[in-house]
C-alpha cells in the first residue's frame, strides 16, 4: 500500500499538525524520552499487576498473554464523535428493529430487500425466538460497533458486534492507567470521561428487566468460566457493577423463574447478561452436552420471568453476509440513508461475487460470514502464493461461507516507540448500551492498534495491542 494514500490522524496528508493533537504535541516535545520509555515499562507492569490478559487459542500451549497498551493516547474532536455517535446511533436503531422483524413478520423479506434464504439457512437466526417479545423490546443490550477511518471526515463500519461484543474492560483499564501515569494530561486536555460505564450499563439492563420483577431488579453475569479469553472481563464488569459473576452450574430453575445458589438459599435473577453463546446456553433447548448453560433457561425466557442480554438470536446480525445488507437495512427502517458507509463487499455466495474475488485474491481481504478475532481470514495484499491458493480451494467449495472486500487504507495513529511517535493502523470499537427509552454511546470507545509496521491486523490475539481514546470537549 502506497504510504501516501494514508491518512494520519495526528498530521493529516499535509504534515501540518491536526488540532485535537495540538496540546498532546505540546507536552510530548517538552517531556524526557527516557521519563516516556519508563511509563511504558510501568504501564505493563501495571496490566500485569491488574492481570489484564487474554487467553491465545488455536496453539498447543493455550498460553495466557498481556495485551500490549501504547502510553500515546488516540484523539479525536468532540465535532467528530458528534457526527460519529449520530451514524452509530441510527445504525443500532436499525439493527434492533431488523431483528424484532426477522423473528416476527418478516417484513423486510417480504419487501425483498433480503432474501428469504439469508434468513432461513442461517445457522445464527433462531427459531425459538419467532415470535417472543424481549421484555422492553431490546433485542442488542450491549453492542459494538467497529469502525475504521480513511480520511478527514471518512469512517466506515468494519462489522457490527451484536451477540456479545467484548473489549470495555481494556477501555476502561486504559483509561485507569493513563489517569494513573500522567494526570497533567488531562489537567490540560478536556477529555469526555469514560469511567462511568459500569454504572450506565447496570442502569441500562435492571430497565430491561422482565415483567415478573419485584423491587430493585437482581443482575448476574453469566461466564464461561476462567478458561474462557475474557474471563478478565468478566469478572472485572461483575464487580464493577456490583452484580454477580455466576456460572451454568450456579443456576437452576425454581417456581418458574431462573435462580441463583446462595448461603440463604436459591435468590431469582432478573437479568442475566450472558457470556455464553446461544448453543451452550441451554442444554434442554440447545447443545444437549452443554455444562456451561441452565437447563430450561429458555422456557422461563418466553414466559417473560428473565432478561437475557444479549438476547438469544441476535448473533444473525453479526453475520458478515446480513453485514452487505446493512445499507438497505438502515433505510428500510428509519427511512433515511445511512449516516455511516459500510466496505464495498461481495457475497461469495452471488457467482458473478464468486468470479470476480477469484480473479483478485490478491487484492482483497476475505472472510468467513460468522469468523471473529482475525481468524479464517485472508488479508490478499500480504499473503503467500500458498495461502492464496489454500483460500481458493475454501471459497470453491464453501462460496457462501465467505465475503470479500477490497483492502482499506486504514489511517494509522503514532505509536511511542524507540525513534519516538511512530505511525501505525488502527481501528475503533465504541460500546453502546440500549434500553428502552435511551441508546447510550460511551465517548471514545477501544482502540485497537497493530504494532508491526505496515500491519493492518489489530485483533489482540493476532499481535495487536491497545491504546487510551480520548474525545475531547469542544
Amino acid at each position: 500500500m502506497d504510504e501516501n494514500q494514508i491518512f494520519d490522524e495526528m498530521w493529516g496528508r499535509t504534515e501540518t499538525l491536526r488540532p485535537p493533537y495540538s496540546m498532546f504535541k505540546e507536552w510530548f516535545d517538552g517531556e524526557d524520552p527516557s521519563r516516556l520509555r519508563a511509563k511504558q515499562r510501568e504501564a505493563e507492569e501495571l496490566f500485569r499487576l491488574t492481570g489484564i490478559t487474554f487467553n491465545v487459542y488455536g496453539r498447543a500451549e493455550a498460553e495466557e498473554r498481556l495485551i500490549p497498551f501504547d502510553i500515546v493516547p488516540r484523539i479525536i474532536s468532540g465535532l467528530e464523535w458528534q457526527r460519529l455517535s449520530r451514524g452509530i446511533e441510527q445504525r443500532v436503531r436499525a439493527i434492533n428493529a431488523f431483528l424484532y422483524d426477522i423473528y416476527h413478520k418478516q417484513e423486510i423479506v417480504k419487501a425483498g430487500r433480503i432474501p428469504e434464504r439469508m434468513i432461513s439457512q442461517n445457522e445464527a437466526f433462531l427459531p425459538h425466538m419467532v415470535g417472543v417479545n424481549p421484555p422492553g423490546g431490546v433485542y442488542t443490550h450491549i453492542v459494538g460497533i467497529d469502525l475504521v477511518r480513511t480520511d478527514d471526515n471518512q469512517f466506515y463500519v468494519l462489522e457490527d458486534n451484536a451477540r456479545t461484543p467484548s473489549g470495555v474492560s481494556y477501555m476502561l483499564e486504559n483509561r485507569e492507567t493513563m489517569l494513573q501515569m500522567f494526570p497533567e494530561l488531562f489537567a490540560n486536555n478536556r477529555v469526555k470521561p469514560v469511567e462511568t460505564y459500569p454504572t450506565n450499563l447496570r442502569r441500562s439492563l435492571a430497565a430491561c428487566a422482565p415483567p415478573a420483577t419485584t423491587g430493585n431488579p437482581t443482575v448476574a453475569v453469566l461466564t464461561p468460566g476462567i478458561f474462557n479469553s475474557a474471563y478478565f472481563e468478566h469478572s472485572f464488569l461483575a464487580d464493577q457493577m456490583g452484580a454477580e459473576l455466576v456460572e451454568g452450574h450456579d443456576l437452576r430453575v425454581v417456581d418458574g423463574r431462573v435462580a441463583m445458589r446462595t448461603t440463604e438459599g436459591y435468590k431469582p435473577i432478573d437479568v442475566l447478561y450472558r457470556r455464553v453463546d446461544d448453543d451452550f446456553l441451554d442444554p434442554l433447548n440447545f447443545n444437549p452436552e452443554s455444562q456451561l448453560g441452565v437447563p430450561g433457561i429458555m422456557d422461563v425466557y418466553r414466559a417473560g420471568g428473565i432478561t437475557i442480554a444479549n438476547t438469544p438470536g441476535t448473533g444473525i446480525a453479526d453475520d458478515k453476509a446480513i453485514y452487505s445488507y446493512m445499507p438497505e437495512i438502515v433505510e428500510f427502517y428509519t427511512g433515511e440513508r445511512p449516516l455511516l458507509e459500510n466496505v464495498p463487499t461481495y457475497r461469495c455466495s452471488e457467482p458473478d461475487a464468486l468470479a470476480y474475488v477469484l480473479d483478485n485474491l490478491s487484492e482483497l481481504v476475505v472472510k468467513e460470514v460468522h469468523g471473529s478475532g482475525g481468524y479464517g481470514m485472508l488479508i490478499g495484499p500480504t499473503a503467500t502464493k500458498k495461502d492464496i491458493a489454500a483460500f481458493r480451494k475454501k471459497l470453491k467449495a464453501r462460496p457462501g461461507n465467505y465475503i470479500a472486500q477490497p483492502t482499506l487504507a486504514l489511517s494509522t495513529v503514532p505509536v511511542f516507540s524507540r525513534a519516538g511517535l511512530s505511525p501505525r493502523h488502527v481501528d475503533l470499537r465504541p460500546f453502546v448500551l440500549v434500553s428502552p427509552d435511551k441508546i447510550d454511546i460511551t465517548p471514545g470507545g477501544l482502540t485497537r492498534v497493530a504494532l508491526k509496521k505496515g500491519s493492518l491486523v489489530v485483533n489482540s490475539s493476532q499481535g495487536g495491542g491497545t491504546k487510551d481514546t480520548w474525545v475531547l470537549e469542544d
